[in-house]
């Protein structure tokens, strides 16, 4: 038949390789090499773009702090042991059962231990009592890595571990140990005013000092909590400890911790508490748990 392919192949062989056209799929070698140069070309120049507008971009971020740093949430509350649940549990006649909540707090506290805090060019001692903002320069400046503040376990009483190594736990005195979240730059302003604050904390506001108040959440056990002693500074976290650098600014940086310890819980009971943090510039949420302020449950049995 007329244009049958004599090889029976459909033709196939010819178009992957014309040896009359010297055609390889349909296309002789220039017309390969000119296809070749212009997708390398258009996708170097996409490559370029890419590569131009990540510079940049990077051009206009800082090293040291957040671009966007209006988008961060207030800095939360967090305590020391934590739980998923947030659930502290333990029979006092049984000391396996707080042990593991006593290690959490030994470790925590570790790098707090006096020893660790003697290099005159990295620690300093901004005093132990509540005091103003430190000025350490804008974070922006060229002053370089900039000291931190010495917190020494010892300001911590009862809760630092150092006369009970078992952080009243034995007892049936638990102590937690508060902290607030680190946000590079931010400075925590104290309450103005004692319209935000419940009645009954309002005795804990004192100048410098950003104060936290614990107290029951269910009606019902309010008289079930008994005392809260409040060991640190000021019963808060005091300002000569604001503003933090960041790690590459203040690599030694340490927090100014709380040691709240419960001295009257009843037995057999679970209690719910809820401890707030107070300030100008510090808010609470519904959505975040932590965001200022934690709820926990506290369980300290002895049958």
């Amino acid at each position: 038949m007329p244009g049958a392919n004599k090889e029976g192949d459909g033709g196939w062989k010819k178009f992957l390789w014309n040896s009359e056209k010297k055609e390889f799929l349909g296309r002789t070698g220039s017309s390969w090499a000119k296809i070749f140069i212009f997708y390398v070309i258009f996708y170097g120049c996409l490559a370029g773009i890419f590569i131009g507008t990540i510079q940049v971009m990077l051009l206009t971020l800082s090293d040291y702090k957040p671009t966007y740093q209006d988008r961060v949430a207030p800095p939360g509350l967090t305590h020391t042991p934590h739980t998923e649940k947030s659930e502290i549990m333990f029979n006092i006649n049984r000391p396996e059962s707080y042990h593991p909540y006593v290690k959490v707090i030994r470790d925590f506290l570790d790098i707090y231990d006096d020893e660790k805090q003697l290099d005159q060019l990295k620690y300093e001692d901004c005093g132990e009592h509540p005091n103003e903002f430190k000025d350490r320069s804008d974070i922006n400046s060229d002053v370089g890595v900039r000291r931190a503040c010495r917190f020494k376990r010892s300001w911590l009483a009862g809760c630092s571990g150092l006369q009970d190594p078992e952080f009243g736990f034995k007892d049936g005195k638990p102590c937690m140990i508060v902290k607030l979240n680190r946000i590079v730059n931010f400075i925590p302003r104290p309450p103005t005013s004692n319209d935000s604050i419940p009645e009954e904390a309002r005795e804990k506001v004192q100048p410098n000092v950003i104060p936290v108040f614990c107290t029951n959440k269910r009606p019902e056990d309010a008289a079930k909590i008994g005392e809260i002693k409040y060991h640190g500074i000021g019963g808060g976290f005091p300002l000569q400890y604001y503003p933090y650098y960041g790690k590459l600014l203040h690599p030694q940086y340490l927090q100014p911790l709380l040691g709240i310890q419960f001295t009257n819980l009843t037995l057999n009971t679970e209690l719910r508490i809820e401890c707030k943090v107070f300030g100008e510039n510090i808010y609470y949420s519904d959505k975040d748990r932590y965001q200022g302020r934690f709820e926990i449950k506290i369980t300290v049995n002895n049958l």
